[in-house]
């Protein structure tokens, strides 16, 4: 990858980032693929399920009430 220590390099890399996932969003794709969410996308979860994200937090606070699993990894 790149060097996360090289500020400048790291701010367009994230830049390219959102903008590849913009453009997938904006042709009805999604901000994720096999690997799951993580870190890196959690941002775009609600641009890409709008009012859906707070059933699917419901849904998780049901199935995980002691948020034990994989805590602060898919929700913003």
């Amino acid at each position: 990858m790149d060097d996360p220590e090289n500020e400048d390099r790291w701010a367009r890399v994230e830049a390219a980032h959102s903008q590849v996932v913009s453009s997938a969003l904006a042709f009805e794709g999604t901000c994720t693929g096999e690997h799951g969410i993580g870190l890196g996308k959690r941002q775009f979860m609600a641009r890409e399920h709008g009012e859906s994200l707070e059933t699917m937090k419901k849904i998780k606070e049901l199935l995980d009430p002691r948020g034990v699993l994989n805590p602060g990894k898919m929700f913003p």
